[in-house]
C-alpha cells in the first residue's frame, strides 16, 4: 500500500513524466477555460446571463435567444506565454509566441418580426466554434549542483523488480544502471556520492508543449416575450495535445566514474474528440436584470496517446576511451476514454440604462468524478478513477465583467476570473503543494460599434505557479530526495473581434 500510494503521491507534484494513462490526463482534458470573443474575453467571459455574443453560447446556450439580428464574427488572437523557474538556487525565463483564432460564430434570427413582440418571438439558430484551452508553452530549468538523479528511481524500480522497456531497460542499455553480482542494480550517481569530492552535478529539463482543445458549437435558442429565453447546444470538442521533455544531467567537475552525461527524452502526442449537450435558461424579470442557468453534461473523449522515450548516454571506461550509446523505446499508441465533470452555472446581470451593465457568472465543477474508461486492451483504470477522487475536488470558478459606453459606439470594458485549484489539500495523508495555486485572469478592453458593424480589443493576463518535481522520487531514504522546481507562468493575450449584422 505504501509503495503504490507514494508513487502516486509523488507523480501528482508532476506533470506527465509517464505515458500510461493517469488523474494528470484527466486534469488535463477537463480544466478547460473558455476564449472566445475580444467583447466576452475583456469582460471576464462572465456572459451566462447575457446572451448577444457568441461565447456565451458555451456557456448558456439560451443566449441564443437574445439576439435580435442575424450575425457572423470571427476572432483571431495572439499569445505570449512566459515562464519563470526556480530550481536549487538557479532561475530562468523562456517565453512563447503563438498566433491563434479564438472564435468563429454565426448566428441566424428566424421567424421573427416587428409586430410579433409576444409568445415566441423568434427562433434562432448558431453554429461556431470556441477555444477551451491553449496548451501552447515552452519552459526550461536547471541547476548546477543537484545532489539527486532520475537514475536513483530507476535503478530503485530495478531492485524492486519493477523493469519497464520505457525507462529501466534504456538505462540498462545505455550503460545508465550496473549491476553488482548480488544482483543489487545502482548507477554511477550512487557511486559517486560516497565520495567527498563529489558536490553535485549539472541538471537541466526543458519542456516543450503544443496544443489546442476547440468545442464545436451546434445550438437553438427561443425568445418568449423578450422576457424568457430557452436554448440548448450539441458541443462536439476537437482536443490535440504534444508534450516533449528533454532531461540532462552532466558530470562538469569530473567527480562522477563513467558518465560523462545523458538526455532522456519523452514524448507524448494525444488525439480525441468528444461530444457534450448544453441546455439553459435566461429570465428578466424586469428590463435592467437578468438571471441564467445553465448545466453542461460531461464530455465523452475518445482518445489516442502516442508514447515514446529515448536515451543518449556518453561513458568514459578506465582506458580513457569514450563510448556514445543510443536506446529508443518501442512506439506505444493506446486508445481510451475520458469522461470529464459535468458543469453547472448561475450568473446574473444588471443593466444600467443604456450606459453600463456588470454581469457575474458562478461555475461548479467537480473534478473529483472524472473518469478514464475503456482502455484499448480491455482495462478499466478501477485504480486511477480512485486516484482521480482521492486527488482533486470540487471547486466553484468566479467571472466577474463590466461594459460602459461612453459613447452610443465606443464602448470600455473590464472582467476578472478565478479558477481556484482543483487539488485538495492533502491526498493519502500528504500534503499536495499546488493545492492552494488558483489560476486568475484579469482583463480590459473596448468595442466600436455602427449597428450593422463592429470591432472589439481585449487584453488579457492570465498567472498561476506550479510546485513539480522534474522526475518521481525515490522511495526509501537511501537516495536523496530530489527538490521542487516553481514555475511561474504569465500569458499575455489579445484578441480581435471583428464581426457584422445583418
Amino acid at each position: 500500500m505504501n509503495k503504490n500510494f507514494l508513487i502516486i503521491l509523488l507523480v501528482i507534484l508532476l506533470p506527465t513524466w509517464a505515458g500510461a494513462q493517469n488523474f494528470e490526463d484527466a486534469y488535463r482534458y477537463s480544466s478547460g477555460k473558455i476564449e472566445g470573443s475580444a467583447r466576452s474575453g475583456a469582460m471576464g467571459n462572465a456572459f451566462g446571463a447575457l446572451g448577444n455574443d457568441f461565447t456565451g453560447v458555451g456557456i448558456n446556450p439560451a443566449g441564443l435567444g437574445i439576439y435580435r439580428t442575424s450575425e457572423f464574427s470571427l476572432t483571431p488572437g495572439f499569445n505570449m506565454t512566459e515562464i519563470n523557474s526556480s530550481y536549487i538556487g538557479n532561475t530562468m525565463q523562456e517565453n512563447n509566441y503563438k498566433p491563434g483564432m479564438g472564435n468563429l460564430g454565426y448566428v441566424a434570427v428566424l421567424n421573427s418580426g416587428k409586430n410579433n413582440q409576444s409568445g415566441l418571438v423568434s427562433v434562432n439558430l448558431g453554429i461556431g466554434y470556441n477555444r477551451l484551452k491553449d496548451f501552447n508553452s515552452y519552459a526550461i530549468t536547471q541547476a548546477f549542483d543537484a545532489k539527486s538523479s532520475f537514475l536513483d528511481h530507476m535503478a530503485e524500480n530495478a531492485n524492486y523488480g519493477e523493469w519497464s522497456e520505457y525507462y529501466e531497460d534504456l538505462a540498462w542499455e545505455t550503460y545508465l544502471l550496473d549491476k553488482t553480482d548480488e544482483g543489487y542494480y545502482f548507477s554511477d550517481m550512487e557511486t559517486a556520492r560516497g565520495s567527498s569530492q563529489y558536490k553535485g552535478h549539472y541538471q537541466r529539463k526543458s519542456f516543450d508543449r503544443a496544443g489546442t482543445m476547440d468545442e464545436y458549437t451546434l445550438g437553438v435558442g427561443f425568445n418568449f416575450n423578450h422576457r424568457f429565453y430557452l436554448g440548448a447546444s450539441l458541443g462536439v470538442v476537437d482536443l490535440y495535445y504534444k508534450e516533449f521533455t528533454t532531461l540532462t544531467e552532466k558530470d562538469l567537475d569530473g567527480t562522477i566514474p563513467y558518465l560523462n552525461d545523458y538526455e532522456f527524452n519523452q514524448s507524448l502526442r494525444t488525439y480525441g474528440t468528444g461530444y457534450n449537450f448544453k441546455i439553459g435558461a435566461i429570465f428578466k424579470p424586469i428590463n435592467s436584470l437578468r438571471i441564467g442557468a445553465s448545466l453542461a453534461t460531461p464530455t465523452v473523449l475518445g482518445l489516442n496517446d502516442k508514447f515514446e522515450t529515448g536515451i543518449n548516454s556518453s561513458v568514459t571506461w578506465d582506458d580513457n576511451s569514450t563510448e556514445k550509446f543510443k536506446k529508443e523505446s518501442p512506439f506505444s499508441d493506446y486508445d481510451y476514454e475520458l469522461v470529464t465533470p459535468f458543469k453547472a452555472t448561475l450568473s446574473g446581470a444588471l443593466v444600467v440604462g443604456k450606459k453600463g451593465l456588470v454581469s457575474a457568472d458562478i461555475e461548479y465543477v467537480d473534478h473529483s468524478v472524472a473518469k478514464l474508461r475503456k482502455g484499448g486492451d480491455g482495462y478499466d483504470f478501477a485504480d486511477q478513477n480512485q486516484d482521480i477522487n482521492e486527488i482533486f475536488k470540487a471547486v466553484t470558478n468566479f467571472r466577474v465583467g463590466g461594459e460602459y459606453r461612453l459613447t452610443d459606439a465606443f464602448s470600455l470594458r473590464a472582467g476578472y476570473e478565478l479558477y481556484p485549484s482543483a487539488f485538495n489539500t492533502s491526498a493519502f495523508g500528504k500534503d499536495q503543494f499546488n493545492a492552494k495555486e488558483d489560476y486568475q485572469v484579469c482583463s480590459v478592453g473596448f468595442g466600436y460599434s455602427t449597428g450593422s458593424f463592429f470591432v472589439d480589443i481585449a487584453y488579457r493576463n492570465s498567472g498561476y505557479t506550479q510546485f513539480n518535481k522534474l522526475y518521481p522520487a525515490p522511495l526509501t531514504s537511501d537516495y536523496p530526495e530530489p527538490q521542487f522546481a516553481q514555475f511561474d507562468q504569465n500569458t499575455h493575450k489579445v484578441l480581435f473581434t471583428l464581426g457584422f449584422r445583418f
